[in-house]
């Protein structure tokens, strides 16, 4: 099923379209692995979709399927549909995507330091960007790498476009990388984890730089982390994703408030919360770890870690239903773990 959109009030068609995304690698001649499993979503103009779930669970992936950057020797889309703008971009040369990447769509990798080149400035990378897909000058393109590092908010850009990768802190090369993903000003941008070597002073500039540009240019944002705090702070919706699959989309103020699968309720009940109780000496954890893919449990592929699981769990693989409102749940038990949360809560 496809996971709607909470603007799908208008009638325009969505930025992005992704249907029953699978992504292949091949481990050998005669083994292969689905790290990416049947995903859907759509993301509209303006919107902030995020992408949750534990290391390995497919997010990353999923973006790199989407950039058709995936290494050509081992990994492949296997199956599914992606379209930007109403545009199949699965069967596209490599020549036409790399007209689309940084032109249509532009991506924040999680670390700067090893995506940005170390032999040329950091205004070299962004006119480079700039040059490929504007077909203008040099000079131009200098001046729009000075004007985008100026609008990240760099300071003296007309100095600091000289400035090598190793001559800004961390925090500046994150905003240089922005620069660079912004520079075409992309209908959609992707954001891998960009936070995560940053510290918290530093995260916080950079979500309100991220929500003043989407405001200036009316992107769409993908936004893959594993930080529910940035979640709540930047989506209008929310994948959560499981050993390739979602497992549970909404709007994010019903994922917080009302989380229908197990492994989404799990990591709710981890986030610390101001006013817990002072008995409560630990936080929630979910216990196990998320399974290999070469090695995926039969049924429910949370079964194994789920404290509500059951015999049926093990044998069938849920699908993902249609709890209405665009709420999606994978889970064999959502209806009766769901009335028996209210029971609780009326009692």
């Amino acid at each position: 099923m496809t996971v709607s959109s909470k603007t799908e009030q208008g009638s325009a068609a969505p930025v992005l379209e992704v249907r029953d995304l699978q992504t292949t690698f091949d481990l050998s001649l005669k083994q292969s692995v689905r790290a990416v499993d049947g995903v859907s979503f759509d993301v509209n103009a303006g919107e902030t979709l995020a992408i949750v779930g534990e290391s390995g669970s497919g997010k990353s992936v999923t973006s790199l399927s989407i950039m058709r950057l995936l290494p050509k020797d081992v990994g492949r889309i296997s199956a599914g549909s992606i379209k930007l703008m109403g545009r199949e971009i699965t069967r596209v040369s490599d020549a036409e995507m790399r007209d689309i990447r940084g032109r249509d769509i532009g991506m924040i990798f999680q670390e700067p330091m090893t995506s940005l080149n170390p032999v040329h400035t950091v205004g070299q990378q962004i006119a480079e960007m700039v040059m490929r897909h504007r077909s203008v000058g040099k000079s131009k393109a200098r001046a729009r790498a000075i004007e985008m590092l100026d609008l990240v908010g760099i300071p003296e850009p007309k100095r600091r476009v000289d400035n090598y990768p190793h001559e800004m802190s961390g925090g500046m090369r994150q905003r240089a990388m922005i620069a660079m993903a912004l520079a075409c000003e992309p209908r959609i941008l992707i954001a891998d984890e960009p936070t995560t070597a940053l510290d918290v002073t530093i995260q916080a500039q950079m979500l309100e730089l991220m929500k003043d540009l989407q405001d200036k240019l009316g992107m769409a944002i993908i936004f893959i982390t594993h930080d529910l705090g940035v979640v709540a702070e930047m989506a209008d919706r929310v994948v959560v994703m499981y050993a390739a699959q979602v497992v549970e989309t909404a709007g994010v103020d019903e994922i917080f408030r009302n989380p229908k699968m197990p492994y989404t309720a799990g990591l709710m009940n981890s986030i610390p919360r101001l006013g817990a109780s002072v008995n409560k000496k630990r936080l929630e954890a979910i216990p196990g770890i998320v399974p290999t893919l070469t090695a995926l449990p039969s049924g429910c592929r949370f079964h194994p870690r789920c404290g509500f699981a059951t015999e049926a769990c093990s044998a069938t693989a849920p699908s993902l239903e249609d709890a209405g409102a665009g709420h999606m749940i994978r889970c064999l038990r959502w209806r009766e773990l769901s009335l028996a949360d209210h029971a609780r809560e009326t009692a």
